[in-house]
């Protein structure tokens, strides 16, 4: 139990609230914390950042329009920006599974930045003088247009200076080993059965290629993410928001973040519907997709060593037994594709949230904006861990590749041009009841000449 004496008393417009003494926050985000025991889980950094530097530019613009005095903006910009720098993180206390709008984590901020700023001034704490949450810090906004805002900033900032950047590195990765395997031939496999040959540098380009359109896509959504419902106010009109103001903010933040920010083109859908959110979460999904795909690829292609396909060579990185001595497992495949596996089901969560656009504001941000940043988060340091661990220490096994090409059935396919394709398919069965290659049954019934066999069933001329 607290003693009393930890508490101080703080009132709202539903009455009086015991707040903790030492506190930043202030009587309505006490109120949400004991309303929404949900999860334990909070915002993550980039969006307090982002929700920081919104203040921090409403705070310079009101203060230019002469909305607040210069002691109240420039104590207004300082708390901001200790918002913005991690200093106040532990203040952010409110739980995600909240009010749909995300009120209770944009009042968490205005308390904050506002009983930060009051001590900044040297008055007392909780007393919202000089500076009020509502009437000076949140000057000029509303939560349904900060909130969303806040969600956008951050994700375009972490796509682009943490996602993209470790998606290139993986597919420059992903090139070098294409190069470096170009020389290895080794069969091709459809429907898990032999194949035709196919370079292994072959098959690690289209992995490359796979990494390389995630990125288009991911770029082409970000300048649709990149517009801000700010200025929109509570349901789109900028009811109680002087004109200009969004537009000089969004420069500020533009400044801030090096982005290219703007104000939406039409509030209306900027406040009522999350369609750029749930297009980026779909594109984070379809990345994903193609990560496991990869890292299934991989780790089937490096199973063995003896008894599977053990055409690769994955780096040893950990014992993988607790009972089996000398085992080595395919650790850092598993752990992308798991990965993966979460952010194809926050892009659920996701999708389900963007219907939820009730007439002028969704109600389901807060559990959009989780979902989505976690994505962000787990597709980056997946990506960066997936290369380091893995895929710079990935070898072939030559040897390997050889040995399969010689006892491949589908090597017959190359004959079809000369024989037809019945003929062709009845040596290949003959091969296989017999346990022969296909060349040894070939030149046994002089299908061919063996200088004609030896041009058509060299691997180089199928691939």
């Amino acid at each position: 139990m607290h003693n009393i004496n930890n508490f101080r008393i703080e009132t709202d417009s539903l009455g009086e609230v015991k707040v903790p003494k030492n506190a930043y926050f202030g009587a309505q985000t006490q109120r949400a914390v004991e309303n929404f025991p949900i999860s334990g889980l909070r915002f993550p950094r980039p969006f307090i950042k982002a929700l920081g530097l919104v203040k921090f530019a409403a705070a310079v613009v009101n203060g230019e329009m002469k909305s607040l005095d210069a002691s109240q903006k420039e104590a207004i910009k300082k708390a901001a920006g200790e918002v913005i720098a991690g200093q106040l993180d532990s203040e952010f206390v409110v739980d995600i599974f909240q009010t749909g709008s995300g009120t209770s984590t944009n009042m968490n901020a205005n308390e904050v930045i506002a009983n930060r700023a009051i001590e900044i001034l040297g008055g007392e704490v909780g007393s919202k003088n000089p500076v009020h949450p509502n009437d000076h810090v949140n000057k000029g906004q509303s939560s349904n247009d900060v909130i969303p805002t806040a969600i956008h900033i951050a994700a375009v900032v972490e796509a682009r200076n943490a996602l993209i950047p470790a998606l290139e590195s993986l597919k420059e990765s992903l090139n070098i080993k294409a190069e470096a395997f170009h020389s290895i031939i080794k069969i091709g496999r459809t429907h898990l059965q032999d194949a035709t040959p196919i370079r292994l540098g072959q098959e690690f380009s289209g992995y490359a290629r796979q990494i390389e359109l995630g990125v288009e896509r991911l770029k082409d959504a970000l300048p649709r993410v990149s517009e801000l419902p700010l200025g929109g106010s509570a349901v789109g009109t900028g009811i109680n928001v002087p004109e200009g103001f969004a537009k000089k903010c969004i420069e500020i933040i533009n400044e801030e973040t090096g982005g290219q920010f703007l104000e939406a083109t039409n509030h209306f859908e900027a406040q009522g519907a999350r369609d750029s959110l749930v297009e980026l979460s779909g594109m984070l999904k379809t990345i994903a997709v193609g990560l496991i795909k990869i890292a299934n690829d991989i780790r089937w292609l490096g199973s063995g060593p003896r008894c599977g396909l053990g055409e690769l060579l994955l780096p040893d990185t950990q014992p993988g037994s607790s009972i089996m001595p000398g085992k080595v497992n395919p650790v850092i495949a598993e752990s992308v594709i798991q990965a993966c596996a979460q952010i194809i089901g926050n892009d659920t969560t996701i999708t389900y949230g963007g219907q939820a656009g009730n007439f002028e504001l969704n109600v389901m941000m807060p559990v959009m904006a989780h979902n989505l940043f976690q994505s962000l988060h787990l597709l980056t340091t997946s990506s960066v861990n997936f290369r380091v661990r893995l895929l710079e220490g990935l070898k072939a096994d030559e040897e390997k590749c050889v040995d399969s090409l010689g006892r491949s059935l589908a090597m017959v396919t190359s004959l079809v041009p000369e024989i037809g394709y019945d003929e062709a398919a009845r040596i290949a069965k003959k091969a296989y009841k017999e346990k022969k290659t296909v060349r040894d049954v070939a030149l046994e019934e002089k299908i061919l000449s063996q200088d004609v066999l030896t041009k058509l069933l060299g691997p180089e001329s199928m691939v």
